[in-house]
């Protein structure tokens, strides 16, 4: 990551207003690559990046890692407001309620509903609400019924998934907004 920024598609839509001195989670960080480049473009006062991705390790990971051409001012300043934890967050509670002013879900819904149902969508959306403070932004980023169609053999456990999904992708406002 330089310090030029890479505008992607994510970063011309998210808002500075969003993230700006705000405690943030990103779940499903995957790479790292987006949760870093929020917290440089938009001042968060902390951002917190989970994932299930075995690259990533049980403590929080180093920031020097993920960032590069930097200066080690930056670096440090980057470290003390990003971390990373490896966790499957649909299984594990561990987080503090009421915690975070935004939370991030970027293309993972579709990996939470193909992976382990319905029910695990719902506890997905539950424990979102759960650790929001009042007046919390929530940014999802939802993948097109034909992705699901896609991914759906990627193994068994998907494929069968796959064909007793009933919550789909029109009910998810009413989800959110029933939690």
């Amino acid at each position: 990551i330089s310090h030029d920024i890479d505008e992607g598609p994510r970063l011309k839509v998210v808002k500075k207003e969003w993230f700006e001195g705000k405690d943030c989670l990103d779940i499903g960080c995957n790479s790292r690559i987006m949760t870093i480049h929020i917290a440089k473009k938009f001042s968060c006062r902390s951002i917190l990046g989970v994932d299930i991705i075995q690259g990533l390790k049980e403590e929080s990971v180093s920031i020097s890692n993920g960032v590069t051409k930097s200066d080690n001012q930056e670096t440090k300043n980057l470290s003390q407001i990003v971390s990373f934890q490896k966790e499957n967050f649909v299984q594990t509670q561990k987080f503090d309620d009421n915690r975070y002013d935004t939370i991030l879900c970027l293309s993972v819904t579709k990996w939470v509903h193909l992976n382990w149902g319905d029910d695990s969508l719902i506890t997905l959306f539950s424990e979102i609400w759960r650790l929001f403070n009042p007046d919390g932004i929530f940014v999802m980023e939802l993948q097109p019924w034909k992705s699901y169609e896609n991914n759906r053999r990627v193994s068994e456990t998907t494929a069968m998934n796959y064909r007793n999904i009933v919550l789909c992708l029109e009910y998810f406002q009413k989800i959110l907004l029933d939690k």
